[in-house]
This record gives structure tokens, C-alpha cells and sequence, in this order.
């Protein structure tokens, strides 16, 4: 079975996506599952797991409930307010919910980039880990020196970095990202999504532009900790679902069949329990 290990829905008269805006076009619109199942069953994704795109506890009961009436949606990865006095009570009630799996403070929004490294997060994230929940790590390439670092103070806590923690294609960077993201591989049990590659590039964007990084991606992590994600509907600012699919259908067409079957479906199934 297919995965799509990183979506997202919204309902914009909620109010609390503040970085969604009219400029945000094609994107600021509502997306909800009516809009995803055809194309996932045109693409033979069986599963899904739903991100979320706003720092709000509301937003992932929205979530969650969306997560309970959709057949498709195998699980949620919510927010909570880390730096609440009674974070491991909020933890704690989210964590009841089967159909949560993970947990995503939105990291690149955050000025400090050595936040995550806060003693006083240290009993969020540590009730993360004694309840079982990922860590999906939203950052980009100035936060991979202190998640180096953050990586070794948890190392019972099961992180994964979202988008390849979002490289700058589109300005040609790479070798300070690579070595980055092969330390992490490399020091830790880290995994990493296969996800948002298109967004970071220039449009009109080719296979043969992202196929580096997807390379290092995965000599990096390996297929077993790897995951291919949509990252949709943001994707649609700089592509669509059935372009990324073929994109990373093409690159994976040469792999051996367990690696293919690992970065499809069940690297994610095993990262998330599902």
C-alpha cells in the first residue's frame, strides 16, 4: 500500500492559519478530504497521514475529528503549546486520541533557531516520548546544527525531518545542507520526509533539478528511514500531485523493489505505527 506520509486540510473560516492570506493564491481556499480522495485513488494511496498548518490546539481537534469520519486518513500530527505550564496534561489528553500520532511545534516560524533546545521544553518533549509520539521536526537548513543537537538529548523520542528540511533549491545550495543532513543520518536514528523538494525550487521546476537531493536523501538515511509525502495542498504553489508523484516515481523506477516499497508506504506505516 501507498502512503502519502505529509497532507494537510483547512477550513479558512477557522481563523487560525495566519500565514495563509489572498496573496496565498491558488492555496487560499478551503481543502478538505472531498478534494484529496480522487487523486489518491488515482495514484493507489491507500493511506495518508494529516499534518497540521496552524499553532493551535483547536486546529488539532479539527483535525482529528476529520481523522475520525475519513477512511483514509490512518493519522494526525498535531500541535500543542510546548511552552504551556501544563504541557504535559495538554500531551496527555491529545495523546488518548487514537488517531494521534505525532506532534509538530512549527519551528521555521520561530525566530530563535536554537529554540527547540529550551530546558524549559524538556518535560513536553519528554512526555512526547513516554506517550509514544513522533516528532515531526519543521525546519530548515539554519535549524540542523542545533536538531543535531536536540537529537542527542532525546534519544528515545522518534523524529522525523519534514521536507528534507527544505534545502534551497531554487538558490542553488547544497553542500553545507548535504553535510548537515548526512550528520544527522548519520548521529542519530532520525528519519526524513521525501516532501516539499518542489516548493523550495524554481517554477517550472525538473526532475533532474530535485533528483540530487532526493540522492542524497537517500543515500543519507537510507530507504528504511525515508518516507514519500505530498505535502499537498501547499505543493500547489509550485506544482501538483500528479507531478511530484511522476517525479519521484521516475527517480525511484531503478531501485531495488524493497527500497521502492520502503519510501512508498512502509517506512511510514512503521515510523508512525500505523
Amino acid at each position: 500500500m501507498r502512503i502519502d506520509a505529509h497532507h494537510h486540510f483547512w477550513r479558512i473560516e477557522r481563523g487560525d492559519y495566519d500565514w495563509l492570506s489572498p496573496a496565498s493564491r491558488p492555496i487560499y481556499r478551503d481543502f478538505l478530504p472531498r478534494d484529496l480522495a480522487p487523486t489518491l485513488r488515482q495514484h493507489g494511496i491507500g493511506q495518508t497521514i494529516l499534518v497540521q498548518a496552524a499553532p493551535s490546539e483547536d486546529e488539532t481537534h479539527f483535525l482529528l475529528d476529520i481523522a475520525a469520519r475519513t477512511p483514509f486518513v490512518a493519522g494526525v500530527v498535531g500541535w500543542v503549546d510546548f511552552e504551556a505550564d501544563d504541557v504535559t496534561q495538554r500531551i496527555a489528553s491529545l495523546a488518548s486520541s487514537p488517531w494521534l500520532k505525532g506532534l509538530r511545534p512549527m519551528i521555521q516560524d520561530i525566530a530563535d533557531p536554537r529554540w527547540m533546545l529550551n530546558r524549559g521544553l524538556t518535560s513536553g518533549f519528554n512526555a512526547m516520548a513516554d506517550h509514544g509520539l513522533t516528532f515531526d521536526a519543521l525546519v530548515k537548513p539554519e535549524h540542523l546544527l542545533p536538531l543535531c543537537e536536540f537529537l542527542t538529548h532525546y534519544p528515545s523520542l522518534r523524529v522525523v525531518v519534514d521536507h528534507g528540511a527544505k534545502p534551497n533549491i531554487k538558490g542553488g545550495a547544497f553542500r553545507e545542507w548535504a553535510d548537515a543532513m548526512r550528520s544527522i543520518a548519520a548521529g542519530s536514528g532520525a528519519f526524513c520526509k521525501l516532501s516539499g523538494l518542489a516548493t523550495e525550487a524554481s517554477p517550472g521546476w525538473s526532475d533532474a533539478v530535485l533528483a540530487p537531493y532526493m540522492d542524497l536523501l537517500l543515500d543519507a538515511f537510507g530507504a528504511e528511514r525515508l518516507m514519500w509525502g505530498s505535502d499537498w495542498p501547499v505543493l500547489m504553489i509550485n506544482g501538483d500531485y500528479d507531478r511530484w508523484v511522476g517525479c519521484v516515481e521516475n527517480w525511484s523506477a531503478a531501485l531495488p523493489n524493497a527500497d521502492r516499497a520502503a519510501i512508498w508506504g512502509e517506512t511510514a506505516a512503521r515510523f508512525y505505527g500505523l
